[in-house]
């Protein structure tokens, strides 16, 4: 799996588990190129109530999750970040 950082380190989209490496590697590369698009964000609300919203490639299937967020506009605060910090190429392993 792998995690989107803001430039606070904050956690900001976390991906699925995969199986391999290259996997999680190719999912990186899809954030990369279809985190800037608002198009490809969609907001959802939990169970509870929560705001969160959903990276999604241009194939439907969802790349990363957001956090759950007080309100729809910190939600909004979040894609704007991911917007953001999708394109960087620094990846770091853990």
């Amino acid at each position: 799996m792998f995690n989107l950082k803001a430039e606070n380190n904050q956690v900001i989209l976390t991906s699925q588990t995969y199986e391999q490496k290259q996997s999680a590697l190719d999912g990186i590369a899809s954030v990369q190129v279809n985190g800037p698009d608002a198009k490809n964000f969609e907001m959802l609300t939990s169970v509870s109530n929560e705001p969160y919203f959903v990276l999604k490639a241009q194939n439907g299937q969802v790349i990363g999750t957001s956090q759950m967020y007080s309100s729809t506009t910190a939600a909004q605060i979040g894609i704007a970040s991911v917007q953001t910090n999708s394109p960087s190429t620094e990846i770091a392993s853990v």
